[in-house]
């Protein structure tokens, strides 16, 4: 879950909306200069259901005790999130071998950014036995797929980049930079910056086909603290929609 800070509350967007607007990225991605995506429907399907395993929680999720709040993905114990990064990869396995793939790798690079200092013991443990489960996977599916892997490196950092910039969008961290972004030469830094009001923003270089663009997701608007489990669910079920429309122009 993301948790958009607003005035009255928090804007809960539920992960696979992120991934939705991850995915609405990668089908406007790509010009002269970041050149094309490709495979073009496999990586597009990856940004979209990337988030796949986080969907049946994101439906009930449970509370923060110290928020009353649902957790967000950033405090979401370790187990559970290993769990949801198992099975994304496996349910997206039904639709594509190289999606699940890429899905698999970004996975795996979210669980090696665990530093040994913030795990016990026993997550450690399972950390590792993840990322050992994920290898095999991962290789697997490279094996049956004879895929490029040149190539799967770059839709691998594409995806991050996506990823990355629908947080950002969300979770409104502009001005932000995403990193070691792919172009038909070496990697460059992007820029979100904001351009006037919360949802108009710019980039800069310009990464997509038209000259503008704008990408949306939703979510519910939250405006209390929750005592148990059971009133978050029933608050969530019951919060107004709200649509988020961001309008992304050239830097």
């Amino acid at each position: 879950m993301l948790l958009r800070e607003v005035d009255d509350g928090v804007i809960a967007i539920a992960q696979p909306s992120h991934a939705w607007l991850s995915g609405q990225l990668a089908r406007a991605w790509g010009n002269e200069r970041f050149g094309a995506v490709e495979p073009h429907a496999e990586v597009c399907l990856a940004a979209e259901q990337h988030d796949l395993g986080m969907g049946p929680w994101d439906a009930a999720p449970e509370r923060n005790p110290a928020t009353g709040l649902p957790f967000a993905f950033t405090e979401m114990p370790v187990a559970l999130h290993l769990r949801q990064w198992r099975e994304g990869p496996e349910r997206l396995l039904m639709q594509s071998r190289y999606a699940a793939l890429l899905a698999s790798r970004h996975g795996s690079r979210l669980q090696r950014r665990r530093t040994r200092a913030e795990l016990a013991a026993e997550e450690a443990d399972a950390v590792r036995a993840y990322l050992d489960g994920q290898r095999a996977f991962e290789a697997r599916l490279q094996s049956s797929l004879a895929a490029a892997p040149e190539l799967l490196e770059r839709n691998h950092q594409l995806l991050w980049t996506w990823d990355f910039l629908s947080l950002a969008l969300c979770l409104d961290w502009a001005p932000t930079t995403a990193h070691d972004v792919p172009t038909t030469g070496e990697p460059v830094e992007l820029e979100l910056i904001p351009a006037g009001g919360d949802f108009r923003l710019r980039l800069e270089p310009w990464p997509l086909r038209r000259p503008a663009f704008s990408v949306r997701c939703e979510g519910r608007r939250l405006r209390g603290r929750y005592e148990s489990d059971e009133a978050l669910r029933e608050a969530l079920a019951e919060a107004p929609w709200e649509a988020l429309e961001f309008e992304l122009v050239p830097g």
